[in-house]
This record gives structure tokens, C-alpha cells and sequence, in this order.
């Protein structure tokens, strides 16, 4: 059955979402070609209780159905040569037929094919158990009526190319099938049996009617140089695809990267284990019916024609998209996409790596769950950074530039009318956003962190740049913001301008200016002694602040001194040793612990006593 899509039910309790992926690789060794090790994520699976998306790549993978493996040997001498003649071939050996330009393989082995065939086909018909291996050595085939090399039938496939050739294959732009009822092969490079590519050689596929390589079970792509354009999809397993190495380039008319098997909990899954991948696609980059899963290794993807791009209403081209997950744990992912970046329906997790982003619409959305645990996660453009019913930042580094919210928490039912409108008086949602380590950078023109429901922060340092104007704040809530450690700045406009809540155990301080401040200001935050606190250098206007950190005690007054000069900041934050000179203007004054909660209850930020020092 169908592994379901996870149904929020609450921040501390999502529903349990099962993974699916695996790591496999077919290594080809022995006298003929160059070899790599073979892993597996083991035989069984076992679900995965994602209660809040806190999920590695190791443990995506032990729920994972293995993919197969393919022998890595084989005695040369044993091969069966095939000589393509241009429209013909001649063979050296047993278990192949030629009929004209058609080829057809008809018994476990390995078959070595060199040269050219202008219009015909190699066909794999092998019915008997073992595996059919075929040494692609400097061949040529193309076919103006269907795929050049289709395997049809056999107990396991293996695509070896040869070390040192170049290799390739291409399809008719329109298919003659034997009956309307037909519609295989439909690739390329089209495969009803696993499928596994090796070797250091290279491979060029032009899919000109549909897809470039499918299998209709599992595809492994272990190593080569192995370039495909495609009318539809550019590289389709519908089992899995797993990617342990080698180069990859993909320009595709439909996904770039696929895994559609919707109708098995354990399969339907993209895995990019390592290898250099670069996709250029009209829909999605990469998709699968379960997970994507990234390990290791280079991926870049520009999907829709990129961030810039103008679509159709119906067209929603996403970088990674992964139905029940996506979970990243190593590599460098870019990401440059017309829709969201990265999208699941079910949970995303970041627990390493390093993630790049320009997308359309969102960086990440992730319908039940998103946390980002290590790594770094660079939103370079969005409509919105980060989405998800329930949002964890828990380590790394991640920096959000959005034009809308940077950091929005919802459940996707409640509608929050204009930001800014938190502090109870709209009614809380359930979600949640959660900081407990790390370093959230966010530049928002819309709400800088925007929960429908609670937040909460308990460590790490987040800096918010935020709004200009008055309809959204740095900080919006309906539900609390509790803060009990880590060190958060946030600045932007007064009119919606939200403290945390008075429940929390770290104090915190809301600073309203009487006049907007101009962008290069230099703020520091004074504490009753006149030492500096904190100090920020501002790209934007602003006209408050707020500011939290063990250093805040409830209760003292502490002022705005602008006109400074700070050295070393993080998204404009300075550093504990880089507090820098503060400028003798004091234009805001406030105590730190009193509450301000935009238009809700509270009163406005404007609370403590703009200008002056008394």
C-alpha cells in the first residue's frame, strides 16, 4: 500500500512518515574496466516516526528498500563481439541474432558492441535467469521508428561503458508501434528490467520522442560521462534511481531525474549518493513518489526556466520535490527553480551539506514538518523563505532573503490577514516555530518570522532585517514567543511590531524610534551603564528593535545610540568582540521585559520612551 501522505495533528505530533531510498552500486571490474566499491541499505525496511522531521540520510536509508547490485567481474574472453556495420552487424559468439538492422540478444552474457548502426535497434530478449551485460565500446545507434537499445527482456541488465569511448544512442521523434495498444519501449536507452550503468566511458542519449533512459524497475547509475537531452523526462526509474557516481548532464523537456512508483511504501525514491549532476528542466529538476534523498556529491538544477522566470498558471516547475520527504545530509545542492526549490508534501530535513536556493516561490515548503539540524542553507531569492506547518532550526547556518515572509509557520487552514496582527489576536493555528541552535539570518520584506502559532528559542542567534513599511513585523505571532537563551536581533517597522512574550525566562528589550532610520545606521544598544550590548549595522530603513540575549536583565532601561561603527557582523549583528564605538545619539529608550504585541493585546512597541534619556 501507498505509503500516506502525513496529516498534521500538531507541532509535537506529526504523524509517522516512512522513507523510502536505497544506496546501491554495480561495480564493472576484472580485465575490461574500471571498478568501485558496492553498498546496500540491507534487505528489509523499517518505518521511520518522523515527529519532527529530525531525520538523517542513514536513517532515510535504513527504511529503504535495497536497490540490486549487478557482478562487478566478468573473463573477457568469454565476451561476444557485435560489430555494427552501418546497417547491419556481424558477431563473433553465440545467444545474438541479427535480422537486418535489428540485433536482438537473446541470452545471458556479455556482449561487446562496437560501431554504427544508422536506423535500427539492439534488443535484449533474454528469458532465461542471469544477467545480460552490454560493453558499449564506441557504439553508434540510432532508429527513425523506435529505441536503439531496448531490453525488453531479462532476469538483470547491466550498461557497461568502456573506458576511453565515447558512446551514442538516439531515439525516433515519433514511434511506430505494432498496435494501438502498445506503448513500449518509450526511451531511448528503455530497460523492463533493473538496470545498472557503469564504466568510465562516456554515453550521449537524445530522447527525441519521450523519454532518454527509463527502466520500469530499478535504475543504478554508478560512474561515466553520461549526457541526455529528452523530450519528456531525462533519467526515470520507477522503482528508484540511485546515483553513486559519475558526471551527469540532463536537459529535459518534462523532470529532470524521476522515481514515479506511487503504488509501494519502499520504492518510488531518488537517491544521489555522489557523482557530479547538473539538470536543466521544464518541470521539476528532480521528483520522486516518496523521498529524495541526498548523501553526497554536486547536484545543480535550474527547473522552469529558473527563479526569473514567468510561468503559466498551471505550471509549478520545483527543484527537489519528494512527495513523503527530502532529506539532505551532504554535498552541495543548487538550486535555481520558477516554483518552490524544495518540496514534499510530508517533512524535509537538512542535516548537513550545503544548499544554495533561488526559487519563484518558496525556498522550502514542507506541508507537515521542515527542520535543518547542520549544514548550511543559503536562500538567495524567494516569494518566502522557509514554510512548513512545523519549523525547527536546530544547528547550522542558514541565511533567507525573501520578498514576502522569510520564515513562515502555518498550517496552511488559518488565514492570518496582514502580518503583524499576533499577540492573541488572531486565534493560534498550531503551528510552531522552533530555534534551538544555530544561525537563522533573515531578510524579509514581508514578516521576518512569521508563526501562525507559537514560537519558541531557546538558543543560537537569529537576526531579522525586516519590513520597511508598517503592514508586517520582524516578529509575528498569534500564539507566544517564549525565548529562554540565544541571542536574537530583529528590525524593521514599528507599526506591527511584536517583543516576545512575557513568559519568557530570557529577558528582552523593544526599541521604537520617533523617526525612521536610514539604511547604513549603525545602532548600538546601551545597557543603564552606558556599555555597549549589542550593536547592528542596518542595509535597510528601520524604525525599531528588538533585541534578547543573556546579557538583557528585566526591568533596566537600556537605550538606541545610532551613528556608531561596528567591524565583523553577522547579517549585520556584531559580534561579542566586535561591539565596535557607539555614536553619541540616543534615539530610542526602552525596558527591557515589557511587551509589545502589534495590533493585538500588549500595546504597540512604542511603549518605552522614543529619543532622549530620560
Amino acid at each position: 500500500m501507498r505509503r500516506p501522505t502525513a496529516t498534521f495533528l500538531a507541532p509535537a505530533a506529526i504523524v509517522a512518515v516512512l522513507l523510502a531510498g536505497c544506496s546501491s552500486t554495480a561495480t564493472p571490474a576484472g580485465t575490461t574496466s574500471t571498478s568501485t566499491s558496492s553498498t546496500s541499505s540491507g534487505t528489509t525496511t523499517t518505518a521511520i516516526a518522523a515527529t519532527d522531521a529530525n531525520l538523517t540520510v542513514e536513517q532515510a536509508l535504513a527504511a529503504n528498500t535495497a536497490a540490486h547490485t549487478a557482478e562487478s567481474t566478468w573473463d573477457e574472453s568469454a565476451e561476444v563481439a557485435i560489430a555494427l556495420t552501418g546497417s547491419s552487424a556481424t558477431v563473433t559468439g553465440e545467444g545474438v541474432t541479427v535480422d537486418g538492422s535489428t540485433v536482438t540478444i537473446t541470452a545471458p552474457g556479455t556482449y561487446r558492441i562496437t560501431g554504427t548502426l544508422d536506423d535500427g535497434q539492439v534488443v535484449v530478449s533474454s528469458a532465461a535467469d542471469g544477467l545480460v551485460r552490454i560493453v558499449l565500446a564506441g557504439a553508434d545507434v540510432s532508429s527513425s521508428t523506435t529505441s536503439p537499445l531496448q531490453i525488453m527482456d531479462a532476469d538483470q541488465a547491466v550498461v557497461v561503458l568502456a573506458d576511453g569511448t565515447t558512446n551514442h544512442l538516439s531515439d525516433a521523434a515519433t514511434y511506430v508501434y505494432p498496435d494501438a495498444t502498445t506503448d513500449e519501449p518509450n526511451a531511448a536507452l528503455f530497460s523492463t528490467a533493473d538496470l545498472t550503468i557503469t564504466g568510465t566511458g562516456a554515453l550521449t542519449v537524445e530522447g527525441n520522442a519521450n523519454d532518454g533512459i527509463s527502466s520500469k524497475d530499478g535504475l543504478v547509475i554508478e560512474s561515466g560521462t553520461i549526457t541526455v537531452t529528452a523530450a519528456d523526462d531525462g533519467i526515470r526509474g520507477k522503482d528508484y534511481l540511485v546515483v553513486s557516481g559519475g558526471t551527469l548532464t540532463v536537459d529535459a523537456g518534462g523532470d529532470g531525474l524521476k522515481s514515479d512508483n506511487a503504488d509501494d511504501a519502499a520504492l518510488g525514491y531518488v537517491y544521489v549518493a555522489s557523482g557530479e549532476i547538473t539538470v536543466t528542466s521544464v518541470d521539476d529538476g528532480v521528483a520522486a513518489a516518496t523521498d529524495v534523498i541526498v548523501g553526497d556529491g554536486t547536484l545543480t538544477v535550474v527547473a522552469g526556466g529558473g527563479s526569473t522566470a514567468q510561468l503559466a498558471a498551471d505550471a509549478t516547475p520545483k527543484g527537489l520535490v519528494g512527495d513523503v520527504s527530502v532529506v539532505i545530509g551532504g554535498g552541495q545542492v543548487m538550486l535555481d527553480s520558477a516554483d518552490d526549490a524544495i518540496h514534499s508534501n510530508g517533512v524535509v530535513s537538512v542535516a548537513g551539506g550545503e544548499v544554495t536556493i533561488a526559487a519563484g516561490d518558496d525556498g522550502i515548503h514542507a506541508d507537515n514538518a521542515l527542520q535543518i539540524s547542520a549544514g548550511s542553507v543559503d536562500v538567495t531569492r524567494s516569494y518566502e523563505g522557509l514554510e512548513s506547518t512545523a519549523i525547527t532550526v536546530g544547528g547550522g547556518t542558514v541565511s533567507v532573503v525573501a520578498s514576502d515572509d522569510g520564515v513562515n509557520a502555518s498550517t496552511g487552514t488559518t488565514s492570518a490577514g496582514a502580518g503583524g496582527a499576533g499577540g492573541g489576536s488572531m486565534g493560534a493555528d498550531g503551528s510552531s516555530l522552533t530555534i534551538t541552535g544555530g544561525t537563522l539570518v533573515v531578510d524579509a520584506d514581508g514578516d521576518g518570522l512569521d508563526s501562525n502559532g507559537s514560537m519558541t528559542m531557546s538558543g543560537g542567534t537569529v537576526v531579522v532585517s525586516g519590513p520597511t513599511t508598517s503592514g508586517n513585523g520582524s516578529l509575528d505571532y498569534n500564539g507566544t514567543f517564549d525565548i529562554s537563551g540565544g541571542e536574537l536581533i530583529a528590525v524593521g517597522s514599528s507599526g506591527m511590531a511584536q517583543t516576545p512574550s512575557a513568559t519568557s525566562t530570557q529577558s528582552f528589550v523593544g526599541l521604537t524610534f520617533s523617526a525612521q532610520q536610514p539604511a547604513g545606521t549603525v545602532v548600538n544598544i546601551l545597557a543603564a551603564d552606558g556599555s555597549v550590548v549589542a550593536a547592528f549595522d542596518s542595509t535597510k530603513t528601520f524604525s525599531s528593535v528588538v533585541y534578547s540575549s543573556p546579557a538583557v536583565v528585566t526591568g533596566q532601561e537600556y537605550q538606541a545610540a545610532v551613528g556608531g561603527t561596528v567591524t565583523g557582523t553577522t547579517g549585520g549583528l556584531a559580534s561579542a568582540d566586535a561591539l565596535g564605538t557607539a555614536g553619541s545619539s540616543i534615539a530610542a529608550t526602552g525596558t527591557a521585559g515589557e511587551v509589545a504585541a502589534g495590533m493585538g493585546g500588549g500595546g504597540q512597541m512604542g511603549a518605552g520612551r522614543p529619543g532622549g534619556r530620560g
